[in-house]
């Protein structure tokens, strides 16, 4: 018999008698005005990396697309599936949102994949494989530097990586006329699973700054 996982029951009992009853107004005021966040954030669908858990963020208050290493791939109307440009898309014509986060962060699986590619695929699809060529050329420009240890390499490719998507983001033409016009920003973000750390693109140098946490 297929059963409804007992823990995500037990999850939703908490989050009704706790968090939604604390958040009842908020939750009816969204459910019959609609959402207006002003903040996008692009994140990785790693399930340590939640950006409403680490911007302790309310109902409402952020529109989230996640995909693996949260990667914004180049603007492309070639009439196929894209996800992540359709979510882009929304965000900026129809929510009118005013800031693009690319969260990035520490020990992502899809940056290692990058790095170190495997020989067979996952699946005939290679969908992992193939999303991951989008950066295929930082990767081995990373991968080919001896003077790095494998952990260097790592996060050196997940910060290039939201560089690199933030570029991709201008590809758009709905967010590089706003962006020109003052009336969107574009922001880059990295996390550091194990100590709770997060770093902030600075976007003239292109350095990452770490915020105070107090």
């Amino acid at each position: 018999m297929n059963t409804f996982p007992s823990e995500l029951i037990n999850g939703y009992q908490a989050f009704k008698q706790q968090k939604f009853a604390d958040e009842r107004e908020r939750y009816h005021k969204l459910a019959e005005q609609g959402q207006t966040p002003q903040c996008m954030m692009i994140a990785c669908c790693d399930s340590r990396a939640a950006p409403e858990i680490i911007f302790n963020s309310a109902p409402g208050e952020m529109f989230v697309v996640r995909n693996v290493a949260n990667i914004v791939p180049p603007y492309m109307p070639d009439g196929e599936y894209h996800g992540t440009s359709a979510a882009l898309e929304f965000a900026v014509q129809s929510l009118k949102i005013k800031d693009i986060v690319v969260l990035g962060h520490g020990r992502c699986g899809g940056i290692q994949a990058a790095l170190n590619p495997a020989g067979k695929p996952l699946s005939p699809g290679d969908f992992i494989g193939k999303w991951m060529e989008l950066l295929g050329p930082a990767a081995q420009q990373i991968a080919d530097n001896d003077n790095m240890t494998g952990a260097e390499r790592q996060t050196a490719l997940e910060r290039l990586s939201i560089r690199y998507s933030i570029e991709n983001l201008r590809t758009f033409p709905c967010v590089s006329i706003l962006e020109e016009r003052e009336k969107l920003r574009l922001h880059g973000a990295w996390f550091d699973i194990a100590n709770g750390e997060l770093w902030v693109l600075n976007p003239e140098t292109g350095d990452f700054s770490l915020v105070p946490s107090d």
